[in-house]
């Protein structure tokens, strides 16, 4: 566990060990959520790398005929 001092202008700096465990780059961008009195802090993943995600995935559902 690693603790940061918010800067006056509401700015932190994550620690090297968090950076190198979650695997991020300068410039990447990442999700500030409030949760139950916390933030939790999620990376946002790059477009690129979700290319494929759904490959094999069922498409052959029934559908109404005006959807079709």
């Amino acid at each position: 566990m690693e603790t940061v001092k918010i800067s006056s202008k509401f700015q932190v700096v994550i620690p090297a060990k968090v950076r190198k465990s979650l695997d991020l780059k300068a410039g990447q961008r990442v999700r500030m959520i409030p949760l139950d009195g916390k933030i939790e802090v999620v990376p946002v993943p790059e477009v690129k790398s979700l290319r494929g995600f759904a490959k094999g995935i069922d498409t052959s559902i029934n559908r109404e005929e005006d959807r079709v």
